[in-house]
């Protein structure tokens, strides 16, 4: 018997795919020729003053000074006065961390804070790297310079810039820095690392000017290979876009998508349903779709502290200043839902299923040491990046704020000469999975090296 039933329904679907397909090609026509064609642009260094006042008229002292990380007795005491003096409220019954740092957990936070925290001994830990200030178009730019112990004879050291993001700092790095520059492993690598702190973070000095935002830039090398996530990956890529023949390779772990492209309209529009066509796997649907739920609501949920850090930092900055407990709050509840978003869920945030209360202590108190303003304005820097023609690496953490797939990473990144999808990690990778990351850049450097050769 003929099964009219099924051909129709046969047909229908046939045609609900064709109508599918076709109104995308429409709508993404319309996009493409809307949006602006990317092009091969090469940004354009400018000379500029960001310190104080006026330029000097005798010449930049351009000498690097050494610098040691402290914090004096009545610092450290003043800093206890407030964070005895402050108030506790309730959070909502059963609400977790879905309203931001459960008020019961913080409160063991600050106990164990107050008095079981040991910051002087951080400070020497801080302190087993050494530690440099330079000035750079008027702003004093502090930095950790790394050198490999043992450097075996006929090797070179390869020389790598680290650049952390927000609410991170050079801090981030220390447990992947002697990965790199003491692998265990005979065959890698031996990197001579450099970990400044951002102009207006930690140590480095804010600039005092409204403009261009300030590139960190190095000045103890001719060429070298620069990684970066959460601002760091900005950074990083304003800083090869600036200078492409200086960066022999870029590593990232975060790279989100500025330009919404063909491929990658495309791409949202029927990845699901063609998910070979574009290359995403399980995990790649699994992050993108449902596309409302994912790549709206989520980054919506978790964007508002940039749109006022964006617009108003001086006024959020100046809470956060006076209160190191409003402070901790701010930047630990970051990590708890960025490292997972699951953690919400959890009474104590999941703080320290990946991290211990000291590694993310001592982070906060680098902010208090260093009395910097804890937010910046990023409006400046977002229109910056473009496409960029640097040979890169970029390593997919599972877990991650805002995931990429490797479809939507070339789009920006033309040269992508690897895409790791990592086993396990989130937003704070460098700081939750050093091994996976260190193994990672040493990868594409490898391959790098290997190429020039």
């Amino acid at each position: 018997q003929f099964d009219h039933e099924g051909l129709i329904h046969a047909i229908s679907s046939e045609h609900t795919m064709f109508t599918e397909v076709l109104v995308a090609l429409v709508v993404g026509g319309v996009i493409y020729f809307l949006v602006q064609k990317s092009k091969r642009h090469q940004l354009k260094s400018e000379d500029g003053w960001w310190g104080e006042g006026t330029p000097p008229d005798k010449e930049e002292d351009v000498s690097i000074r050494p610098y040691t990380v402290r914090m004096d007795n009545e610092e450290l005491q003043d800093l206890y006065t407030r964070i005895d003096q402050t108030q506790s409220f309730p959070s909502l019954e059963d609400s977790q961390f879905t309203y931001g740092f459960n008020s019961q957990y913080l409160q063991n936070v600050v106990s164990y804070w107050r008095h079981d925290f040991d910051w002087r001994r951080q400070v020497e830990k801080l302190n087993k790297y050494p530690h440099y200030k330079t000035n750079i178009e008027g702003i004093d730019v502090h930095y950790v310079h790394v050198r490999p112990k043992n450097l075996p004879e006929g090797v070179t050291a390869v020389p790598l810039l680290m650049v952390h993001g927000w609410p991170g700092s050079f801090y981030e790095f220390y447990r992947m820095i002697p990965l790199l520059t003491e692998p265990s492993n005979p065959g890698d690598i031996v990197f001579e690392v450099v970990c400044p702190s951002i102009p207006g973070y930690c140590f480095s000095e804010a600039p005092h000017k409204k403009g261009k935002w300030l590139e960190v830039l190095t000045r103890d090398f001719q060429q070298f290979y620069a990684h970066g996530g959460d601002w760091g990956w900005i950074v990083t890529t304003n800083m090869a876009q600036l200078e492409p023949k200086i960066i022999k390779g870029l590593h990232l772990n975060f790279a989100p998508p500025s330009k919404p492209g063909l491929p990658m309209v495309l791409s949202i529009m029927l990845g699901r349903r063609f998910p070979k066509m574009f290359g995403f796997n399980e995990h790649d649907i699994q992050r993108i779709y449902p596309i409302v739920q994912n790549l709206v609501v989520e980054s919506v949920k978790e964007s508002g502290y940039m749109h006022i850090q964006a617009t108003k930092p001086d006024t959020v900055g100046r809470g956060l200043n006076d209160s190191p407990v409003c402070l901790a709050a701010y930047i630990l509840e970051k990590i708890s839902t960025w490292t997972d978003h699951d953690f919400r869920t959890l009474d104590d945030g999941g703080l320290t299923r990946k991290f211990s209360l000291v590694d993310l202590l001592t982070n906060v108190m680098i902010y208090l040491a260093a009395s910097s303003p804890p937010c910046a304005s990023t409006r400046r820097t977002l229109a910056r990046v473009l496409t960029m023609h640097v040979p890169t690496g970029f390593a997919c953490f599972p877990n991650e704020l805002m995931h990429t797939p490797k479809l939507w990473v070339q789009q920006k990144y033309r040269k992508l000469k690897t895409f790791t999808p990592m086993a396990r990690g989130g937003h704070f990778a460098t700081m939750e999975e050093p091994e996976l990351m260190a193994q990672d850049i040493q990868n594409f450097t490898k391959m790098q090296e290997k190429r020039k050769k």
